[in-house]
């Protein structure tokens, strides 16, 4: 259970990154700034997501 705590704080990183990458790229190239804005807020999906999933699992496995 501890190594999926790692899981989801990896994916707001991800989310920060593609962020960042957004940010410097927004004047250059419209296209791939929606990607990494796209994927930025996936990542952020994917850690609520996962979070719940998590909480559940434990909640199941609790005596």
């Amino acid at each position: 259970m501890k190594y999926y705590r790692y899981f989801e704080y990896a994916y707001l990183i991800f989310a920060v990154l593609f962020f960042i990458e957004s940010y410097r790229s927004w004047g250059q190239e419209g296209s791939r700034t929606y990607l990494f804005l796209g994927l930025g807020g996936l990542a952020i999906f994917m850690f609520f997501f996962k979070r719940r999933f998590r909480k559940k699992l434990e909640d199941r496995n609790k005596p």
